[in-house]
């Protein structure tokens, strides 16, 4: 009485089929967005690197002026920028090799070996705990200006990077719970 039935190869399935192939093949697609942010990561890393290179002619014009704590400050300094430039090209490579495409250019001599290994929560992990570490990093050479900084911003920074260990242990302990089952 009125009820209408489908045909499983009628015009009205065919239609929704096409539809439903369309968005999927457009959703998919739209993984190419981010392939514009992957490169601007790699001119991340490029300015990082100009950056560096001018702490580091800085420091060896003036090695000689420069006393010992100072001199420590400015190799922390690059060492910061180091973790830095690394977790910029962890996170390009592997985001790019997760969610846009597989790098097939890259030749085995020049392959690395974590590259296609990092899914998305090793890589936040990895992530985690660069952050510790370059926060480490900040702390260390804040503390090594004590003298010249109150103590109530010297606890501030120690809450800051505790709350970034206490993230990173967090998301190891919940990463290691959800997917113990998976390794």
């Amino acid at each position: 009485m009125g009820i209408a039935i489908l045909r499983p190869h009628g015009p009205t399935v065919y239609c929704m089929k096409s539809l439903e192939i369309f968005i999927e093949k457009t959703l998919f697609a739209t993984r190419w967005l981010l392939a514009p942010i992957f490169l601007g990561l790699a001119l991340a890393v490029l300015a990082l690197g100009v950056k560096f290179f001018q702490e580091l002619v800085h420091i060896a014009l003036h090695i000689i002026e420069i006393d010992e704590a100072n001199l420590v400050l400015s190799i922390l300094s690059l060492i910061d920028m180091a973790l830095v430039g690394s977790l910029i090209v962890m996170v390009m490579f592997s985001g790019y090799e997760n969610f846009v495409s597989r790098l097939d250019s890259v030749d085995a001599a020049g392959s690395l070996d974590w590259l296609g290994k990092l899914d998305a929560n090793a890589l936040k992990l990895k992530v985690a705990a660069s952050i510790v570490a370059i926060s480490s990093i900040h702390l260390l050479s804040k503390f090594m200006e004590a003298s010249t900084i109150p103590n109530d911003k010297l606890l501030w920074y120690t809450i800051i990077h505790m709350t970034f260990v206490v993230s990173a242990l967090m998301l190891g302990l919940l990463d290691k719970m959800a997917f113990s089952h998976h390794r």
